[in-house]
């Protein structure tokens, strides 16, 4: 179960429910995932995002969210990728 006042979303992944959360460690890893320096260039390049940048960014909140298994296997995973899209945006929404 997700607690949406510390900003968590939930993703099903596999056919399993898993808590994405934009963590500042999360927040760092996705910056450095995308090549992005600050808010306005991670929000610009959060437009356009590349299966792999997806991938990734999902991974760190995965990982935020204390799904570090989840995130180990995600590329070989399961999962809706407008849902996925989704579940990245109000992640971010959430958090900030």
């Amino acid at each position: 179960m997700t607690n949406a006042h510390r900003g968590e979303v939930s993703l099903v992944i596999d056919g399993m429910e898993r808590t994405l959360c934009l963590t500042l460690g999360a927040l760092a890893e996705i910056e450095t995932a995308l090549g992005a320096s600050g808010f306005a260039a991670l929000a610009d390049r959060l437009k356009t995002l590349s299966a792999g940048d997806l991938a990734a960014v999902l991974a760190a909140l995965l990982r935020g969210g204390g799904e570090a298994d989840a995130a180990r296997t995600l590329v070989a995973a399961q999962l809706d990728f407008a849902e996925a899209a989704r579940a990245v945006a109000d992640a971010f929404e959430r958090a900030l």
